[in-house]
């Protein structure tokens, strides 16, 4: 995919799946403004590998469940590239419990930062992009926003929360020229599944027709395609890429 003159910005991007996305994007061309909530040695490393690739990147500390530091944020891309034309809505925070065990904060605390985010992150581009009259929205969801979790009520209903705000979003926004669309990973390869025990990872596996976990990098190319050209007519949608587990 190409994405010359194009600036994405890409919450959640210091590592993992956020990671692999900026990197794609860059790959592709794309001026990349990733967002982070704490980590800035490993923001750093990503904007650095973003350059790497020919790319113009930038990286800029935001708790997307702050209205105001998102605001912040975006004004800052803005600033800098005088255009958004890619958002990518991927922070994410789990707090795992069984409901009768799970305290209203870590709840609130997920919802705030999985969902409320994303919300807040689309009303702060949305207004440029209709200006331009063009912009590619992709929500990082996820199986478990599909078919659900025991101990992950609240991570479930943010994830199925992204799914509902993604399809509002997309019969507002379809006429201004944006589109707006969610991807839902499955089990992929990631740091926090690298710290699961064996038998949890044994069990998980079991579920997947297609037997192995997922590429943080197929995560990134299936949100490149929604986020290109080629997906002009696509809006509204949600892609699994699970290796056949929501089926």
């Amino acid at each position: 995919m190409r994405f010359d003159q194009r600036t994405a910005v890409v919450t959640g991007g210091s590592r993992g799946i956020g990671r692999a996305i900026c990197l794609e994007l860059a790959a592709g061309g794309a001026n990349v403004v990733l967002l982070y909530a704490g980590n800035e040695a490993a923001a750093e490393q990503t904007a650095a590998a973003c350059r790497e690739l020919g790319a113009r990147a930038t990286a800029i500390r935001c708790d997307v469940a702050d209205a105001q530091a998102v605001k912040a944020a975006m004004k800052a891309a803005l600033s800098e590239y005088g255009r958004i034309d890619i958002l990518v809505n991927n922070a994410g925070v789990t707090r795992d419990n069984f409901l009768l065990m799970m305290r209203e904060s870590d709840f609130d605390a997920v919802v705030d930062t999985n969902l409320k985010g994303a919300f807040l992150c689309i009303r702060h581009v949305v207004h440029a992009m209709m200006k331009q009259n063009y912009g590619r929205i992709v929500n990082v969801s996820s199986v478990t926003g599909l078919r659900g979790n025991a101990g992950q009520a609240n991570y479930a209903a943010s994830k199925a929360g992204v799914i509902g705000l993604t399809k509002a979003a997309a019969r507002e926004l379809a006429q201004r020229g944006i589109t707006v669309n969610a991807v839902a990973p499955g089990f992929i390869a990631t740091d926090m599944t690298a710290a699961m025990t064996e038998p949890a990872k044994e069990a998980a596996l079991s579920q997947i027709p297609a037997g192995r976990m997922g590429h943080a990098h197929e995560v990134a190319r299936a949100v490149a395609f929604l986020a290109g050209e080629d997906a002009a007519y696509i809006t509204g949608q949600v892609l699994a890429i699970d290796g056949g587990m929501s089926m």
